[in-house]
């Protein structure tokens, strides 16, 4: 076992990349929302999305520090109940009375006055720890059929099955693909990926197949104009807010695709808001906002001093940015629509709560790496198979 000695202090970098972006969500997110909570009395005030937005931050920035401070082997000992605890909660949103349906879904559990939860953004950090541990305890059966792919899959299919029954196949990608991501760095054997990718197309083409709305979805990203009052709504109010934008923005607060034009404004299509109230140069900010964290994430996952730090880092790195680059390829067309939060930019409390907590373990990881650790014993951490 290598080294544990925490370092003096985490990425710094990092840290500060996370803060910018809180900052620019929850100005979005006021600005967002405003017409909707001034127009609607049940909301009681102006600012109703902005306080709770508020309010989830801090407690998310309170887990963050409190899991940055935890020496994150400690975590190892909670994988399997958390695991195992989400897929409960996740079939409780199918199956209970607690389940909350909203926008044609059903995703959320609702407990008495409590705010509602979503199992599906806590299944991520959970599959992400529940991963992150079980390849690096098996590094040598990774890269076999019966030890390492056909569990895997087992593993993959429970959680993914249980959020497209939801529905919601956009989640059920990030997921897919953030495990993926982790099997292919623990060491998977290639051809066992091939075959995990081709099966995996099957069962996507087979989800979109079994609901008619996905088809409609293919055929407004495929062509919007065709029903432009309809199903190529939102794509089209879209293209008009970021299009609007220019390179500077029309300016903080000047959106006029707020006013019910953009649907979800404040929640999946935020990023249209960025670009027409800040434009070009803001939509390249939070673009590159993300890239840093990629290239940090990554970075801290190289030097982690074992592979169970390095498997949490390139987990969680690739789920928030997976989740990113969804996010804004569906508002700017370049891919078919599915709504998804933008990682600490949207409302929305489960989703910014568990990204801030994820990171919290990642930053915490940060504080075990040491400045003059080799680039191989980096690729050690992470190529676990070798």
């Amino acid at each position: 076992m290598s080294d544990r000695s925490t370092g003096t202090r985490p990425d710094i970098v990092l840290l500060a990349t996370i803060g910018i972006l809180l900052v620019i969500g929850l100005d979005m997110v006021y600005s967002a929302s405003y017409v909707i909570a001034h127009n609607n009395p049940q909301y009681g005030s102006d600012t109703y999305f902005l306080m709770r937005q508020i309010i989830w931050s801090a407690v998310g920035t309170m887990l963050l520090f409190i899991l940055q401070s935890v020496d994150y082997h400690v975590l190892r000992r909670l994988t399997v109940p958390l695991l195992a605890l989400v897929v409960v909660l996740l079939a409780a949103v199918l199956v209970s009375h607690f389940g909350h349906a909203a926008y044609g879904a059903q995703r959320w559990l609702r407990v008495g006055p409590l705010p509602p939860i979503e199992p599906s953004e806590f299944a991520k950090l959970a599959l992400v720890l529940y991963l992150a541990d079980w390849l690096s305890r098996r590094p040598r059966a990774v890269a076999t059929l019966s030890g390492g792919f056909v569990p895997f899959g087992l593993i993959l299919a429970v959680l993914c099955g249980l959020v497209v029954m939801e529905p919601d196949l956009g989640s059920a990608f990030v997921i897919a693909a953030t495990a993926i991501s982790m099997f292919f760095i623990a060491g998977a054997d290639i051809r066992h990926l091939v075959l995990g990718l081709v099966g995996g197309g099957a069962l996507l083409a087979a989800a979109i197949a079994s609901a008619s709305y996905r088809f409609e979805r293919i055929a407004a990203y495929l062509d919007p104009m065709k029903d432009p009052l309809g199903i190529g709504w939102n794509t089209l109010q879209a293209e008009i807010a970021l299009g609007s934008g220019g390179i500077f923005g029309l300016g903080l607060g000047a959106s006029r695709q707020k006013f019910y034009y953009l649907p979800n404004a404040h929640t999946d299509a935020i990023f249209a808001v960025i670009g027409e109230e800040l434009g070009l140069i803001g939509t390249i900010t939070v673009l590159g906002l993300f890239a840093l964290i990629a290239f940090r994430g990554y970075r801290v996952a190289l030097r982690a001093p074992d592979p169970f730090g390095a498997l949490i880092a390139a987990g969680v790195t690739s789920w928030l940015v997976v989740q990113a680059l969804i996010n804004i390829a569906v508002v700017t067309a370049t891919v078919p629509f599915t709504g998804i939060p933008l990682p600490f930019v949207s409302f929305g409390g489960s989703s910014l709560i568990v990204s801030l907590m994820a990171m919290g373990i990642v930053l915490n990881v940060s504080r075990h790496c040491t400045s003059d650790q080799s680039s191989s014993v980096g690729r050690a951490s992470v190529e676990v198979a070798v």
